[in-house]
């Protein structure tokens, strides 16, 4: 009998939610996503280090011999997550997620910006937009820049998403794909009730399906891919979601386990459903966020840990700029 995760694969394009190159060659998915969390993770792996010491070394020769090392971190760390996306993509069929910084969530114009520049860097080595999805948090200002991006063939994967709200403004702005939390909306729940959550009654499962049949029902494009997986009762719940990126430890999970997958979501049977459909404007969109406890905390305790991951990243790259610049005889 088929594995789960080889039943999962007939219903549900699999993505990878690692910055680990050598767990993507293991796991085999269609595409890839990382966010600076996992890219900081992955930089402090000995088998990266050649990664990182060659972006380094381009990022000192750009800046200059007069530039501190902290001024080079920080350009090379834009550059960082597009080297490993690069890697990546020699081993993906499909797509990579890379995400722009985080502390640029709440600026239209500098998100586009950004975005532009890390499109520019992977086309200035030969590899296609079509293989890039730009990840950007489902703020409103964040939502705007994707709508922009889309219109511009440049591909968003809107990520920190929570709430209905969020989903809503993301379709109608076409974008490709929302990237639901869903560990982390069950992480909050059980903090707030102190409740144990199983199965469908998991409110992260349970926040995903809602947006699922929402777009299904009103025949929306934008892709749902289910994230942030606390288990793999979850995944199998959300069987037959558009894509669900999974960690490499739920992926092995699911390797190893066998037995029926049933099928949960499905797109005609949510076209039968009866849905009220929200117009979605800036006014609504904020009611909906101040009313929603669990997604504005969520989405602000996003945006603060991946910004933090950024600066920490940004330490470690000057204190390796640091020993690189050190005569070879003092290290």
């Amino acid at each position: 009998m088929a594995t789960i995760l080889e039943q999962l694969r007939s219903m549900t394009t699999v993505v990878a939610d690692t910055g680990d190159i050598n767990s993507i060659k293991q796991y085999k998915p269609t595409d890839s996503t990382t966010n600076p969390s996992l890219i900081q993770a992955a930089a402090g792996m000995p088998e990266y280090q050649p990664i990182v010491d060659g972006v380094l070394t381009q990022a000192r020769k750009d800046e200059g011999p007069a530039a501190s090392d902290e001024e080079v971190a920080k350009q090379a760390f834009k550059t960082l997550a597009v080297a490993f996306g690069k890697k990546i993509l020699e081993i993906v069929p499909g797509r990579v997620s890379t995400e722009v910084d985080a502390r640029l969530s709440y600026d239209t114009e500098k998100t586009i910006a950004a975005a532009h520049d890390i499109i520019g860097q992977y086309e200035s080595a030969g590899i296609s937009r079509e293989r890039i999805l730009i990840k950007i948090a489902s703020t409103w200002e964040g939502i705007k820049a994707a709508e922009q991006l889309e219109k511009e063939g440049i591909h968003c994967n809107l990520t920190l998403l929570f709430g209905l709200h969020q989903a809503i403004a993301c379709a109608e702005a076409k974008v490709t794909l929302i990237s639901p939390f869903v560990g982390r909306i069950l992480d909050w729940y059980k903090k707030d009730t102190g409740k144990d959550y199983v199965g469908a009654d998991d409110p992260g499962v349970k926040s995903v399906t809602t947006i699922y049949n929402y777009y299904k029902k009103f025949g929306y494009k934008t892709q749902v891919m289910g994230a942030s997986f606390r288990n793999i009762g979850e995944i199998e719940e959300l069987a037959g979601s558009d894509l669900l990126t999974i960690a490499p430890k739920l992926l092995g999970e699911l390797q190893a386990k066998s037995g029926t997958l049933e099928r949960k979501l499905d797109p005609e049977k949510a076209k039968s459903m009866s849905i009220e459909k929200i117009p979605m404007d800036k006014a609504t969109f904020d009611k909906m966020h101040a009313a929603d406890r669990m997604a504005h905390d969520k989405l602000k305790e996003g945006i603060e840990g991946f910004s933090k991951a950024l600066e920490d990243l940004e330490k470690i790259l000057a204190k390796r700029l640091a020993e690189l610049s050190e005569p070879a005889a003092a290290r």
